[in-house]
């Protein structure tokens, strides 16, 4: 199987198809996506699982307009991605997506609410109205002792915490993750999950995650299945169907 793709009356935040995408040259081209059908619907929670170099992250990164496709269409609230020149997707990605990395690519001077406030700054948001934004969602990832604290002062989970909360306070229509409890225990990753949830079960938005952790998969809505660059298998987590 090499879709993930949903029926044709269904709604569609995110539509691609037949993305390939490859890196090198010649004899040493490796092909990683191999023409991949996926939709994400409004209101979703999708988690992309996988051994790793199966695709996961690559196939995020295209969506997120990150990396381009060699192959394929991707549509992204009905506006074509592929079609966008260079800065039309950087102001696209900064209006309606939000991106956690598995870098937490802080930034050393600021404090962790300074850091979490950059995409209000970035639009333009008052800096007091942006600190107090900022601040709130912290609070509610169990980071309201350490607001003021630079990343040098803080743990890996907290550093964690904050670029989570840096791809919250901007309420995208569409978050990315990659690997955003793989630094968390477990209380605290159920915390950052039940936040995303809180997101994507929001009927104009959704969520896209990349994990290995087995703790969240209760989370999604559907889980994706990738091997050797395709779509293995797809797993709806709440109705219960494998397709």
């Amino acid at each position: 199987m090499s879709t993930a793709s949903v029926e044709n009356g269904s709604s569609r935040l995110v539509r691609a198809r037949g993305l390939c995408k490859g890196f090198g040259e010649g004899e040493a081209r490796i092909s990683v996506l191999k023409g991949v059908d996926v939709d994400v619907v409004p209101g979703e929670i999708l988690l992309l699982v996988g051994p790793s170099g199966s695709g996961k992250t690559t196939l995020l990164s295209v969506i997120a307009g990150i990396l381009d496709a060699d192959e394929g269409e991707l549509s992204i609230l009905d506006e074509s991605i592929t079609e966008l020149s260079a800065n039309a997707k950087t102001r696209f990605r900064r209006d309606y997506l939000s991106f956690v990395f598995q870098q937490f690519n802080l930034l050393p001077a600021l404090t962790a609410v300074e850091n979490a406030a950059v995409p209000l700054f970035i639009r333009g948001i008052p800096k007091k109205d942006a600190l107090e934004n900022a601040e709130e969602v912290l609070a509610q990832l169990g980071m309201g002792e350490r607001v003021h604290s630079l990343p040098s002062k803080l743990s890996g989970g907290e550093q964690q915490r904050v670029a989570i909360a840096r791809a919250l306070v901007g309420n995208p229509r569409l978050l990315l993750c990659d690997e955003p409890t793989a630094s968390l225990d477990g209380e605290t990753g159920h915390k950052v999950v039940e936040q995303l949830r809180r997101i994507g079960k929001r009927p104009d938005r959704a969520v896209v995650i990349v994990t290995h952790d087995s703790r969240i998969f209760e989370f999604g809505d559907r889980i994706v299945h990738m091997e050797d660059g395709r779509i293995h298998q797809v797993q709806y987590v709440n109705g219960g169907d494998t397709s």
